[in-house]
């Protein structure tokens, strides 16, 4: 229920703000249908495509915006070829995710984010007053104020559970204003068909790649990219809350396999959504607070889901139902669920710390998006300059917090890298390079030491975890490519061994669980029990293209 409202509802808003009210039931019916196929892609794996977990999935607000503006520059078909064209880059981005993972940092999406929401706000303030002419005019200011009073009422009084369904009180309430108001559009209602779609409403595709086009085009990569970085969010935490066995939750490294499998089947359902002329979708960051609330996590509830989202949007007399309600009622529900992803924005820059860097970064990048947006800063250069690109609110302020981050990681001490092969005959070779590394750091014999133990202790445990993977396979494997990274972080260092895949053992889980295994398996583990004395974190990234081990020594211990 609450995938199906917030579906409707947020594809309703796009649609109206774009001005294809014509074309609303069928962008409400493939935006709703591509959901429901995600959200089976997400629950069954298949290969490398989805995450495995029960992930609900459904359009987000922050697509609204430039959905929005692409209906307004060329309809729906321009909005199609550009899903489709953002759809293939999450696809991209979920291969390779192991190299982008410093460029989207919490900073950069959150700021994004924010100005997304700002960007939308003008919409709905024009939805806010549309009302039939022969209407009271109370009617659109009082059912914008029930539906507002009624959300966050419950959102502030309610309990966990009720919390949930506040968007949906809000808008119940809201429409039954419009009801006694007579603004409720009876007529839509009683004109949809029970069951079936027309497929002579399907828009097609604009392959002709004008200048909207590629106006657009970095507005929906970046909206696609900070959609990535949430999805990463919500895989992560949908795995904490899925492990049922009591330890487990508390140590488990992050599959980050599983991770590249969410965002692979929301770029595949976002190719769908394009191709059949929906809004794009993402993961709902609903889906471990409901699992956190229910204890269900079975992926067959994901399938389940995913199927009855299919068959609501082959119903269009129940679409027309939450179509039909007033633009005013719409626009207020949008409008606070708008204020809570501004909240989640700022949470995201919030996540890792607001130094002094990060906070100028955010709050430059902000500013800049604000003052293009409402074509405050240099209005006439802006608006020439590469088709008016830089008048939307998130590429300005999003290529502003790109750069400055990509300026402030150049400017950062001078990091050390070795490449070789992972090997055991390689350790002299590193060990040369890490004492010069030091030298030029100017650090003291025992933090030489620690680093050096550090470094070989991982090249050890990396060397064994390969070998038992060897065992259980069919002979020995080439030695892989191996690249270390080491960089300067206050008094101490971090030392990353990055290599291709070995296996499916995590080294990070096996530190954790080095206290319960038996006393036969000490020796197999020395090289883990001593990295775990030499360094103050060990954590281990396992993706489909790398493995990353990553090792934090501390100079002052």
């Amino acid at each position: 229920m609450l995938t199906i409202n917030a579906n409707v509802m947020l594809a309703a808003v796009a649609f109206r703000s774009g001005g294809a009210d014509h074309y609303l039931l069928w962008g409400v019916f493939a935006t709703l249908f591509c959901a429901g196929v995600g959200t089976i892609l997400q629950a069954l794996r298949f290969g490398r495509i989805g995450a495995g977990y029960c992930v609900l999935v459904g359009t987000s607000a922050v697509f609204v915006p430039v959905s929005a503006a692409a209906l307004a520059s060329g309809g729906p078909a321009l909005l199609a070829t550009l899903v489709m064209a953002a759809a293939l880059l999450q696809m991209a981005v979920s291969t390779r995710l192991s190299l982008v993972r410093r460029l989207l940092t919490p900073a950069v999406t959150g700021t994004v984010i924010m100005l997304a929401t700002v960007s939308l706000m003008p919409t709905l303030a024009g939805l806010l007053n549309q009302a039939p002419a022969d209407a009271p005019l109370a009617a659109a200011p009082v059912c914008a104020l029930v539906t507002v009073a009624l959300i966050v009422g419950v959102g502030l009084k309610g309990n966990a559970a009720l919390r949930l369904w506040a968007p949906v009180i809000g808008v119940a309430g809201g429409a039954a204003a419009g009801a006694l108001f007579g603004i409720y559009d009876t007529q839509r209602v009683a004109e949809a068909p029970w069951i079936g779609m027309s497929v002579a409403d399907w828009p097609g595709l604009d392959l002709a790649f004008g200048a909207e086009f590629w106006a657009l085009l970095p507005a929906f990569a970046l909206i696609s990219l900070v959609a990535v970085t949430r999805s990463i969010g919500v895989a992560v935490a949908t795995q904490r809350v899925s492990w049922n066995r009591p330890p487990a939750a508390d140590f488990r490294a992050v599959d980050f396999r599983a991770v590249q499998g969410g965002i692979a089947a929301e770029g595949a359902g976002n190719l769908l959504a394009g191709l059949s002329g929906g809004a794009p979708n993402t993961a709902y960051p609903i889906s471990p607070s409901v699992i956190e609330l229910t204890g269900v996590a079975a992926r067959r509830v994901g399938i389940a889901a995913g199927a009855i989202l299919i068959l609501v949007a082959c119903a269009p007399k129940a679409l027309a139902v939450v179509i039909a309600i007033p633009s005013a009622v719409v626009a207020a529900a949008i409008g606070v669920m708008m204020v809570m992803v501004f909240v989640v924005g700022l949470r995201q820059v919030m996540r890792e710390g607001l130094d002094y860097s990060t906070g100028l970064i955010v709050g430059v990048s902000f500013w800049i998006g604000m003052g293009f947006q409402a074509q405050l800063i240099f209005p006439d250069i802006v608006g020439g300059f590469a088709g008016g690109l830089f008048g939307n609110g998130m590429v300005a302020g999003g290529a502003t917090a790109i750069l400055l981050t990509l300026a402030v990681n150049l400017t950062q001490p001078r990091s050390g890298r070795f490449v070789g092969r992972a090997e055991a005959s390689e350790l002299a070779n590193i060990q040369t390079f890490l004492a010069a590394f030091a030298a030029r750091r100017h650090w003291d014999g025992a933090m030489r030491q620690r680093l050096a133990a550090a470094a070989e202790e991982a090249l050890a445990a990396v060397l064994q975890s390969e070998a038992t993977e060897n065992e259980d396979g069919n002979g020995a494997r080439e030695a892989r490519r191996l690249q270390i990274t080491v960089r300067g972080v206050g008094v101490g260092a971090t030392l990353e061994l990055a290599t291709a895949v070995a296996g499916e053992e995590n080294l990070q889980d096996r530190i954790a669980l080095l206290s319960e295994e038996p006393a036969g398996e000490a020796m197999r583990d020395v090289p883990l029990r001593l990295l775990r004395h030499l360094a103050s974190s060990v954590r281990h990234q396992q993706f489909h293209n790398a493995d990353v081990l990553t090792v934090q020594v501390d100079g002052r211990r």
